[in-house]
């Protein structure tokens, strides 16, 4: 395992358009190598907890209660990575705090089969032109 890879998992998440390929990256290269879980320490973080059910409902159209969502933050790459369960299916994420970028990779089916859904998503701040007036009263 090269950790020094999750730079090249980063742009394959900003610029490709086959996400089971970042995905099938992420886990040939990182995700199924023990050492990995090594690396990076678990921290709890308020945006990935707020924006992980609001992705799954948008996928399954429905709300979704999510169950041991544990990211583990590698500092020195600005990455989250986290396991986690959701109606019985089982969830992957990874996600780049710098560049406010992540991809959710979710079984299709309960029990699991070799169906998945990917949805990438961004946490980047509204512009403030747009939230210029939010939330006031008229």
């Amino acid at each position: 395992m090269r950790i020094s890879r999750l730079n090249e998992l980063k742009q394959k998440l900003l610029n490709d358009a086959d996400l089971s390929e970042i995905w099938l990256f992420y886990m040939d290269e990182f995700a199924d190598i023990p050492e990995f879980l090594d690396v990076g320490k678990p921290k709890q973080d308020g945006l990935l907890t707020a924006v992980v059910p609001q992705v799954c409902q948008q996928i399954f159209g429905q709300t979704t209660k999510i169950k041991q969502l544990s990211p583990i933050h590698i500092a020195q790459y600005q990455f989250f990575h986290a396991p986690f369960f959701a109606d019985k299916r089982i969830r992957g994420l990874i996600y780049f705090e710098d560049v406010h970028t992540g991809l959710i990779a979710i079984s299709a089916n309960s029990p699991p089969t070799s169906k998945v859904h990917y949805s990438r998503f961004s946490t980047s701040p509204a512009p403030t032109s747009v939230m210029k007036g939010f939330g006031r009263k008229k």
